[in-house]
Order: C-alpha cells, then sequence, then structure tokens
C-alpha cells in the first residue's frame, strides 16, 4: 500500500517498475563514478539492490548493483526481479 504513489509516478512516466532505487541528496555524492549512469535513468519501484540484500548491502555495492543492472538490462532480469520483489516483500528479508 505505500508503494501506491510510486505507482501513480510510473504512470505518470516519473518512474518505472523495475531501476535504480532513487538516492537521497545526501547519497548522491557518494555514488562516485556511477553517479551519471544512476542519475541518467528513470528511478524504479523495485531493484536489484531490492532483491539482493536492501539494508544489508553498503552503499558502494548499492550502486555497483544498480549500475550492473543497467549495463546488462533485458526485459528476463526485470521479470526475475520482479518475481523475487513478491518473495522479499512477503518473507520481509533485507529490511531494517
Amino acid at each position: 500500500l505505500d508503494e501506491l504513489p510510486q505507482l501513480i509516478n510510473v504512470l505518470k512516466g516519473e518512474m518505472s517498475i523495475v531501476g535504480p532505487r532513487p538516492c537521497a541528496q545526501y547519497e548522491r555524492k557518494d555514488m562516485g563514478e556511477y553517479a551519471d549512469l544512476i542519475l541518467a535513468v528513470k528511478p524504479g519501484i523495485t531493484g536489484l539492490w531490492q532483491v539482493s540484500g536492501r539494508s544489508d548491502v553498503d552503499f558502494a555495492t548499492r550502486a555497483g548493483m544498480d549500475t550492473w543492472y543497467m549495463k546488462n538490462w533485458s526485459i528476463w532480469n526485470d521479470i526475475v526481479i520482479i518475481i523475487k520483489t513478491f518473495k522479499v516483500v512477503l518473507v520481509r528479508e533485507g529490511a531494517i
């Protein structure tokens, strides 16, 4: 239910279903070499980071995952991430 506003943003074209999660303003300086690529795409409601550990993963690893996702994008990867998202949400893995 808390993702409903983000679904509206997807319909408006401001976000995608799968992609890098939006970063907080204070995190942008920590993106380093990944910043240009990460900020060049629409953020997603879910992404590789959410299904690969979330709060158990440090920021540099998160940025690396986002970059890997963008460089290796495929519809199949998106489908796998969406399926894994349901599992992660149901069992509450990696959430603080």
